[in-house]
């Protein structure tokens, strides 16, 4: 009787190509290469045939359901996701984040709470924000950074532990602002649109070409990356 069960539940696994279809009427812009990647960066971990076909289960799919949505909706990036699939100590803190979308205003933090929760010295956020890695605003005198900046400080600090300087990581920001102006340009008619309903369409197809140009990127870095560790 053991061997139906069996069967049954081999049957419920789904190949890639039927995820993707699957999920394309919530998802439209999934693809195989963007599940492949998320692979790649550890939040999915399907089975695998003999001959290296990826089956995902139910609860994969439900899993990649749910990194999909944090995404869409709350615009995390993958390491706060990571985190947050992984460990539940982890999610106050990405909770806590996700208020900050693109038509949500973040909480600000001063340098001494940016500094204890980024693991920085003040000396390292002053040269983060010296090299335009850190975009804090006045506020009558004092400097109020987003909660993007504490996720930017963090990082940066770990790079620091493998010798890269503030200095390096510029080219991180001149690339981001070319990104981010070229998407402007697309959606700026809607943006300045006195009409709130067109407003926020503009926010919402703002948020999904970052989403893509941001798969895009990764995709191209991991390429490039591959190539170097091949023999």
């Amino acid at each position: 009787m053991s061997t139906p069960a069996k069967t049954s539940a081999t049957q419920r696994l789904l190949t890639i190509g039927t995820v993707t279809r699957r999920l394309q009427e919530e998802f439209p812009d999934i693809s195989i290469s963007k599940i492949r990647y998320l692979e790649d960066q550890g939040l999915l971990a399907p089975r695998r045939t003999q001959g290296g076909y990826r089956l995902f289960s139910e609860e994969d799919v439900e899993r990649l359901e749910t990194i999909l949505r944090l995404q869409r909706d709350e615009f995390l990036p993958l390491r706060v996701i990571r985190e947050e699939l992984s460990s539940p100590g982890a999610a106050k803190g990405a909770k806590r984040r996700r208020r900050a979308g693109l038509s949500h205003p973040e909480d600000d933090v001063d340098l001494t709470e940016l500094c204890e929760s980024a693991w920085v010295t003040p000396a390292l956020a002053r040269e983060l924000e010296d090299f335009g890695l850190l975009a804090p605003r006045n506020d009558n005198g004092t400097k109020l950074y987003g909660e993007r900046d504490v996720d930017v400080a963090a990082t940066c600090a770990k790079l620091a532990r493998y010798g890269i300087s503030a200095r390096h990581l510029r080219s991180f920001r001149t690339a981001a602002d070319r990104k981010a102006s070229l998407l402007q340009q697309l959606v700026a008619p809607s943006l300045r649109s006195r009409n709130p309903e067109r407003r926020q369409a503009g926010i919402q197809e703002l948020q999904t070409l970052a989403e893509l140009a941001q798969e895009l990127s990764q995709l191209l870095f991991w390429r490039d990356l591959r190539h170097v560790a091949s023999p």
